[in-house]
């Protein structure tokens, strides 16, 4: 399978492209948005209360409890999975003038592709595990340790450690992989629910298209977090505006108005992140679109 190679300037391309999609088509794109964000908050509904309970008896989390957090946080995620292809296909739907709706996130439970898509949700969760265990081996093991006593200083209420030796390593080594798990994210999601690719198929696609683009997902990743010191600052314009029209009027005022704000903020955020996603994975591998693959899309 073809994959190919950008310039620099691909990154900041696919920042902008991913900010504009969603004003392109703002009923399909924000209402599939509202739909994926509802089903990634679902899971705390259960989660939540047991991490509750343990900060306010101040007492460490069980080992099974914390097991059980991790369980249902894996389901969870991996279930959420065909929803992510769902949600590509519907910008690529509505990207190519065809008719889409916001309900289209779930087709790919409808249309039975569900299994395939779990699946490389699974295998791409445990090459993520795998390549993180050989960072935690290559610190020696103290990352692990450190990372538990944190979470017993939290629940306990008490001063977090202090920093493990190879600590820096491991946050440089970590930041690659995170640039190049965009990238191979981005790549073999678009594979597997836009091209119907096999799931290893994708993977190796991910893995060869995110190498050789390094150069512009770093570039993008420059944009992107200058893009958050932009938001940053227009937010904490708004919240002192806030702050001002609250202590004027009411505090009542000052929630009504920031609770909306702020799930705009997060659809807006998810719309942004996949379009970015739709864009790399068309950068990199789109060309090669079987044909009739947008009006199969669109049944």
């Amino acid at each position: 399978m073809t994959t190919r190679s950008k310039g620099p300037s691909a990154g900041f391309s696919w920042l902008t492209n991913g900010i504009t999609v969603g004003f392109r088509h703002p009923k399909p794109l924000l209402g599939g948005a509202a739909f994926l964000m509802v089903a990634c908050l679902l899971p705390t509904l259960i989660t939540m209360p047991m991490q509750f309970q343990a900060a306010i008896t101040s007492t460490p989390m069980s080992p099974a409890t914390f097991g059980w957090i991790m369980a249902i946080s894996m389901l969870a995620g991996l279930l959420i999975v065909p929803l992510y292809a769902g949600y590509l296909q519907v910008i690529d739907t509505a990207e190519r003038g065809l008719p889409a709706r916001a309900l289209d996130i779930f087709k790919p439970y409808r249309q039975g592709e569900a299994l395939r898509l779990i699946g490389y949700g699974l295998a791409v969760m445990v090459a993520y595990v795998a390549v993180l265990g050989v960072i935690v081996v290559a610190t020696g093991g103290s990352i692990a340790t450190w990372y538990m006593q944190v979470v017993t200083a939290q629940t306990t209420h008490q001063p977090p450690p202090a920093l493990p030796q190879g600590f820096g390593i491991a946050m440089a080594l970590f930041m690659v992989l995170c640039l190049f798990m965009m990238g191979f994210y981005a790549i073999s999601l678009g594979q597997v629910a836009l091209r119907r690719r096999s799931v290893f198929g994708a993977i190796g696609d991910g893995i060869v298209g995110a190498l050789k683009n390094l150069l512009p997902l770093l570039v993008f990743a420059v944009s992107l977090i200058l893009g958050w010191i932009v938001v940053g600052i227009a937010f904490a314009l708004v919240a002192v505006l806030l702050a001002l029209l609250g202590t004027l009027v009411g505090t009542w005022l000052m929630f009504v108005l920031i609770i909306p704000l702020y799930v705009a903020l997060m659809l807006t955020m998810f719309a942004v992140m996949f379009g970015v996603m739709y864009y790399l994975w068309r950068d990199v591998c789109g060309d090669d679109i079987v044909t009739g693959m947008a009006e199969a899309t669109a049944i």
